[in-house]
């Protein structure tokens, strides 16, 4: 009978693989924990974050292994086609240190939120990028995407694949102008929760995808600063969701259950928003958790969908 192999057994191999490894012409990254060196043509990528797979699948590599989606069990529904194989070593919670060492990468694609005890772990099995997040800004997800590039050296591919993007949301733009005047374009991104919906921050993937096209965030003043979502709010709270648009996303079948049973309180049929039917329901797998060129393209196709469903 085939007996798997202990983690150290695996952590061990993977160490000696990666330590004996010549760099015939590396790249030198500046990361969060100091600067990494990787080879200019690695083959085996383990991403370690949603937006990390994404970065990567865009420029036509698959990693061997990733995270799950949050609320769910494999990665999300918007590249599972395109992520076909990739094993999933972990959640965006916790990685499994013996499914990654298996993997026997030589390059590990890491959250810009790793803590440094796992970093430790991990730079020991292969070369480990953890991005320097230049916090909650405005298009940090760029930032974070061109640094992925950097390490699978295809920068320039990158460059192409944004510029993509931005014509694209540029033309929606255009669009969503011409037809609806400045005081009817705000916006509230928010996910329903079984607790009640939290309002997404203005400062987060799919709101500056949402804002890149016309929309003006409106996200309530009820988040904290540096944080990427507000607390739950109660049914009588529901106003402040009330934009000219509503852009409602569910993480699963729990959230899914609370919405519907929400939709028939007088709080949610009394929103404006509501009675001019101009709630757009989307993937909160997309929305509110995923980043990246291939979800910042997915997000774009919602927005056209919404504007030929909504806008006249």
């Amino acid at each position: 009978m085939f007996k798997r192999p202990s983690f150290k057994k695996l952590l061990l191999c993977a160490c000696v693989t990666y330590s004996f490894s010549v760099f015939a012409d590396d790249i030198t990254l500046a990361t969060k924990y100091g600067n990494v060196q990787v080879n200019d043509n690695v083959k085996r990528v383990v991403a370690l974050s949603e937006d990390a797979l994404d970065s990567a699948i865009a420029l036509g590599i698959k990693p061997l292994g990733a995270v799950a989606t949050r609320g769910g069990d494999s990665v999300a529904e918007y590249i599972q086609e395109r992520a076909s194989g990739v094993s999933i070593v972990g959640t965006s919670r916790q990685n499994n240190l013996e499914a990654i060492a298996a993997q026997r990468p030589d390059l590990i694609l890491a959250s810009a939120s790793l803590p440094q005890d796992q970093y430790n772990i991990l730079s020991k099995i292969a070369p480990t990028i953890v991005p320097i997040s230049p916090g909650m800004v405005s298009d940090s997800w760029i930032t974070i995407a061109k640094v992925y590039a950097q390490a699978l050296n295809k920068s320039e591919a990158m460059d192409i694949v944004l510029n993509d993007i931005k014509e694209r949301e540029n033309a929606l733009k255009s669009i969503i102008t011409a037809k609806l005047p400045e005081d009817k374009r705000s916006a509230t991104l928010a996910r329903w929760m079984p607790q009640g919906p939290i309002v997404m921050s203005s400062q987060i993937f799919a709101t500056d995808v949402l804002a890149a096209t016309g929309f003006n965030i409106n996200d309530a003043g009820v988040i904290k600063e540096g944080r990427p979502h507000s607390s739950p709010l109660s049914l009588e709270n529901l106003t402040k969701v009330d934009s000219d648009w509503l852009f409602l996303a569910t993480l699963n079948t729990e959230g899914k259950d609370a919405l519907e049973a929400a939709k028939t309180s007088p709080s949610f049929s009394r929103l404006n928003v509501v009675k001019e039917d101009k709630v757009f329901l989307v993937n909160g797998q997309l929305w509110t958790s995923a980043a990246g060129p291939l979800a910042a393209h997915a997000i774009l196709d919602d927005i056209e969908a919404m504007i030929d469903r909504k806008i006249k």
